[in-house]
């Protein structure tokens, strides 16, 4: 073993420790104002998600 392996420390450096309003704005995070901002468009209809629940139940019994 070289002496430079053997100087590698054994564990990872240590992150500097940052606040949760440091991370937020590093990250561009913006605050939810209504229900709307949660919403997704994952099916078109009722109609779809009531097919795509069926067959997911059904998957595994054949």
């Amino acid at each position: 073993m070289s002496p430079a392996q053997s100087e590698q420390p054994v564990h990872p450096p240590i992150r500097p420790q940052r606040t949760v309003e440091e991370l937020l704005a590093a990250k561009g995070a913006k605050p939810i104002t209504s229900l709307d901002d949660l919403t997704a468009d994952t099916f078109a209809s009722d109609e779809e998600f009531v097919a795509f629940v069926h067959s997911e139940r059904r998957r595994d019994v054949a």
